[in-house]
């Protein structure tokens, strides 16, 4: 009953986050612009904390200004700053105004000039203080600049005006603060007092080494009393973009250090939407494809199980929008894999039960089976499968909380779906499904037809392993050797081809170009060639795309290949654009390996706590040769190892350990319930009971990925094709290395025989081999 109430709650709670919070979706999933900034030191202060936390301020007054719906910035680190700019397409704009210092200075006009300064008096390093800058009212004149009387920290506000009375266009008003504004109103007396025409009359207002307004003081203001009230107006031919530009810079105020841009990621809203819908299709294809699959394997049970896995799909959704995470293009691939790694734990209840049922000893004529049979096989397989459940989506999580921790951007979100996930799965199998499975088997209709509901005979798959026995752990070297001279291959190609490393691990920039008609690579690579890129890597992007990586390219360079691409493909826009500097990227490509280290020393701590050390290193050795052979393989095909795919090999190692544990967690009870029996014929034992949930399970998995690589689109390809392998390889390595190790582990370092309690061995009894 406590079941029954716990699951209605959860479906009642779900249903309702579900229809009234709506989602949050990254920018790769809506579009924008996603910016990472890194504080330097500067001249006299150091970008500490309480340094980085000034700028943020700083920055996000600036994003306010600029009129960005719902933008986000936060902290990351000790001096990274993550700028999110939802529907903001031009990136190069939005990162020159939050990005710029904004050191605003007033100085005196000492004499104009046509002599070219010199680079010191440029920088405003000369001796006294003073500097020589363009004049912006003067082609090829210069100001000689007097020293620093005010700077913006004086600033109380400025906003943007036209005039619309008189005509002058667009100007920015600023206003002083208290002090400020005496100093203001000296600066312009003293100009105030110089000759109508002199140049010493002009006050130069400076904006990062660069003179944005030289103004005359009028002739109205008087001789040494100047421009009272605390305010001014800087005036120039400045545009509505220019003048609200300005005015967000001057009111946001200078930042306390300099920042640069190490990271920059720019997605169109429509790329975006057609993973979405791509998304979707392969999620409702997956989830039919499994259902029906599940269901003619486990028969009712398997329509239960189905229904139980649409009720966790609308959980794992309620607690994503919640929590408020935000869901991005890896993290809804991930949303959309749990689905097929959600039917692993129902796999192993019914595999549990059907073994339980039909059971030698205990079978008898249909006519005789007490009606109690189905309660007590299917009671037995949730016990029994518990353990296995729960180490197998322990291992998982593992892998998924490392995302979290050191993935950044979309990955982290993959890294929360795939937990969230896990968890909900675990609800939908052993309550959910435990509810709707204990009802039906109370039918009496269903006692009368115990085959209809799947636990009732046996597979064509279990009748074949029960009766060829095939002896996988007693010929340990012939599948190692098979296995091992599969590594060898993939060592080879990630010798002989090298890894095509993303740029979010080498640093430079990569450009999606969607085309209005087609190109062949070939074309475009001769034209991004004449633009003065020859070395850049030119490839197609899907079938009206064309992707430009290089190492160094400015915004101005990109524009340019743009251009030269619309002669031989027509409109060109741009759909995905990022950037990563290369000390950025390093630093990536270092937090993957260390991810990929502890992944594989998380792993196996865990599973020497719950197995013997033997069991646990031949499990991980499983891990490390799937981990090698998807690595291998993108070598070979020579596609690239980005972010996602770091994603997609973490997802690998928390699957192949997941399958592996379940078969070693049948040779441990079968172990302790057996000592007679020689190891090698209970690892072959242990293999032929757990192979059609192996199977199972894999064929649910497989239709969400195939679905995934056919529908969701370029982003998600190499995503799925990796997850594929992945999964092929993870069933091999249990049956073919996991099995065979840990036999030849356990003959060399026999674990000490302990008797066990009579009640353990009754209840591991389903497990030896009869």
């Amino acid at each position: 009953m406590w079941r029954a109430l716990l699951a209605l709650a959860v479906v009642g709670v779900s249903l309702f986050f579900a229809l009234t919070t709506p989602a949050r979706l990254g920018l790769d999933l809506k579009g924008g612009t996603h910016i990472v900034l890194e504080t330097r030191d500067g001249p006299g202060v150091r970008a500490d904390g309480a340094a980085t936390d000034r700028a943020l301020e700083v920055l996000r007054q600036r994003v306010d200004a600029l009129g960005v719906a719902e933008p986000s910035l936060s902290r990351a680190g000790e001096n990274r700053i993550v700028v999110e700019l939802p529907g903001v397409q031009d990136p190069r704009k939005a990162a020159e105004v939050i990005g710029r210092t904004a050191q605003l200075t007033f100085h005196p006009v000492e004499e104009v000039t046509e002599r070219r300064p010199a680079p010191e008096a440029r920088s405003g390093q000369g001796k006294d203080g003073s500097r020589v800058l363009p004049d912006p009212d003067a082609k090829g004149a210069f100001l000689r600049l007097g020293p620093t009387a005010l700077t913006g920290e004086g600033v109380k506000d400025a906003e943007s005006q036209l005039d619309t009375a008189q005509g002058n266009g667009w100007s920015v008003t600023v206003d002083f603060r208290s002090g400020a504004a005496d100093r203001w109103a000296e600066l312009t007396g003293r100009a105030a007092c110089q000759p109508p025409e002199a140049p010493q009359r002009r006050v130069a207002i400076v904006l990062d080494d660069q003179v944005v307004s030289a103004p005359r003081i009028q002739e109205s203001v008087a001789c040494r009393t100047g421009i009272t009230g605390g305010s001014t107006q800087i005036t120039g031919d400045f545009s509505d973009k220019e003048a609200k530009d300005l005015a967000a810079l001057i009111k946001g105020g200078a930042l306390p250090v300099p920042v640069e841009v190490i990271e920059q990621q720019t997605v169109g809203p429509s790329l975006g939407e057609d993973a979405i819908r791509a998304s979707a299709q392969a999620a409702v294809i997956g989830l039919v494809c499994t259902g029906v699959f599940i269901t003619v394997v486990y028969r009712m049970l398997g329509a239960l199980a189905t229904l139980a896995l649409g009720l966790y799909g609308l959980i794992s959704y309620a607690a994503l929008v919640a929590l408020g995470a935000t869901l991005t293009l890896p993290g809804l691939a991930g949303f959309v894999l749990a689905i097929g790694m959600a039917v692993d734990a129902n796999v192993l209840v019914f595999e549990r039960a059907r073994e339980d049922y039909n059971r030698p000893s205990l079978r008898q004529d249909r006519t005789t089976r007490r009606e109690g049979d189905l309660r007590r096989a299917l009671r037995t397989g949730f016990q029994q499968a518990y353990s296995a459940v729960i180490d197998s989506n322990v291992t998982t999580l593992l892998a998924a909380g490392l995302l979290f921790f050191f993935a950044t951007g979309p990955v982290k979100g993959f890294g929360v779906t795939l937990s969230l996930g896990v968890l909900a799965s675990m609800v939908s199998a052993m309550v959910i499904t435990r509810v709707l499975a204990e009802w039906a088997v109370r039918r009496r209709w269903v006692l009368r037809r115990p085959r209809v509901t799947g636990i009732a005979g046996t597979s064509r798959l279990r009748d074949r392993l029960a009766s060829r026995r095939p002896r996988f752990a007693r010929r340990p070297r012939l599948w190692l050797g098979v296995m091992t001279g599969l590594v060898l291959v993939a060592l080879a190609g990630i010798g002989l081809r090298g890894l095509e490393l993303g740029v979010e691990f080498t640093g430079g920039r990569l450009v999606e170009y969607g085309t209005s008609r087609p190109v062949d690579a070939d074309t475009a690579r001769r034209t991004v060639a004449d633009a003065g890129f020859p070395r850049a890597v030119v490839q197609e992007a899907g079938d009206d795309g064309i992707s430009v990586r290089t190492e160094k390219l400015t915004d101005a360079e990109q524009e340019r290949i743009r251009e030269g691409l619309e002669s031989v493909a027509g409109d060109v826009s741009v759909e995905r654009d990022e950037s990563v500097g290369p000390s950025f990227g390093s630093e990536l490509r270092d937090k993957a390996l260390i991810a990929l280290a502890i992944a594989v020393g998380a792993q196996l701590l865990y599973l020497s706590i719950r197995f013997r050390w033997t069991l646990a290193t031949a499990a991980v050795a499983a891990m490390a040769q799937d981990v090698l052979l998807v690595v291998g393989m993108f070598a070979w095909l020579g596609k690239p190892v980005d972010s996602v795919f770091l994603a997609a090999l973490l997802t690998v190692v928390g699957y192949s350990v997941n399958d592996t544990v379940v078969v070693l967690d049948r040779l441990r009870g079968m172990r302790r319930a057996d000592r007679a029996t020689p190891l090698p014929q209970l690892a072959d034992a242990a293999v032929s009971r757990t192979l059609p949930r192996t199977v199972n399970t894999g064929m649910g998995a497989l239709f969400i990925l195939l679905a995934l690589a056919l529908l969701g689109g370029d982003s998600l390809t190499d995503f799925s094709v990796a997850l594929l392998a992945g999964v092929v390889f993870g069933m091999a390595s249990t049956v073919l290395t996991a099995t065979p190790v840990a036999v030849v582990l356990e003959q060399w370092r026999p674990a000490p025989r302990r008797e066990l309690p009579s009640r353990q061995q009754g209840e591991n009894a389903s497990g030896a081999v009869v």
